[in-house]
């Protein structure tokens, strides 16, 4: 029996209607939510993501700042940016978009950013308030993830959660997104002995390692819930995730497309976080 498939686009679509009715609500208080993204360099996927969230910006009634600056930027120059954007008022989110030049130290430009303005979710006081189950902005992909098994319908409370693949952006925050909501969490990973003993022991597997058609129906149990966070390119050159679509929607229980999954619930998290940002400033 196929698998139910979890419709991230039109997940996307209903919360974006419910944030845009926020943002008028705000407007009405005279606060416009606004995000500031900055792209350093001129790399073309990092220009597709951030021409998309300036999109979504517009189309939701945020006020969209778009900070071109030249790879040749020296961090000093970005920290500089940043920090006149902690100070504007007008700007409730600051992202920068990574990857960053080599010669700029990610670690440091994500610390300088307020954590009051960290819409992305990954300044460690955000991190740390995540891991201690207090109020945060959350990691928008992890955060993503956990609306969508909401909105479908399905409590994650008690479950087996295996998470395959321990990145700081995908990875580690959504099991402990899991584990906030009391299911029994399973990281796995490149050094992981045996895999499939643990994978198909999951009610719900995460799969996020950044390899082609990497979990196959022999990965996993009978109706299990599929969560694919990959975006590849298969040998055709097709657009494809880390789970073996074909063959693993034949015997999960729920699946994510790639693409029209996870990826649309990313950008709507951080308008969300946006939104967040600006109802605090007024107490809300």
């Amino acid at each position: 029996m196929a698998a139910t498939i979890i419709d991230g686009k039109e997940i996307a679509a209903k919360k974006k209607v419910e944030i845009a009715q926020e943002v008028q609500k705000l407007k009405g208080l005279g606060v416009t939510p606004g995000l500031a993204v900055i792209l350093v360099g001129n790399n073309h996927a990092s220009r597709t993501y951030v021409t998309n969230k300036e999109k979504t910006c517009q189309d939701l009634g945020m006020h969209s700042v778009l900070i071109e600056l030249p790879e040749t930027t020296s961090q000093e120059e970005l920290l500089t940016k940043i920090e006149e954007l902690n100070g504007d008022p007008a700007i409730h989110g600051i992202l920068v978009q990574l990857p960053l030049p080599k010669h700029i130290d990610e670690t440091r430009v994500i610390e300088s950013i307020s954590p009051f303005k960290d819409v992305d979710g990954f300044h460690p006081i955000n991190i740390g308030r995540m891991m201690t189950g207090q109020d945060a902005f959350l990691p928008c992909t992890p955060y993503g993830i956990m609306v969508l098994l909401e909105e479908t319908g399905i409590n994650v409370a008690g479950k087996h959660v295996v998470v395959v693949g321990r990145s700081n952006i995908v990875g580690k925050p959504v099991g402990q997104l899991f584990l906030n909501q009391h299911a029994t969490v399973t990281y796995c990973h490149s050094r992981t002995k045996d895999l499939k003993f643990h994978t198909s022991q999951a009610d719900i597997i995460v799969a996020a390692v950044g390899i082609a058609n990497f979990i196959k129906a022999d990965h996993i149990k009978e109706g299990a819930i599929v969560i694919d966070v990959g975006i590849n390119r298969n040998d055709a050159g097709k657009l494809c995730g880390d789970v073996a679509f074909d063959e693993v929607s034949e015997k999960a229980g729920y699946i994510t497309p790639v693409p029209k999954g996870v990826g649309p619930m990313t950008i709507t998290m951080l308008m969300y976080n946006t939104l967040k940002s600006a109802k605090n400033t007024l107490q809300l």
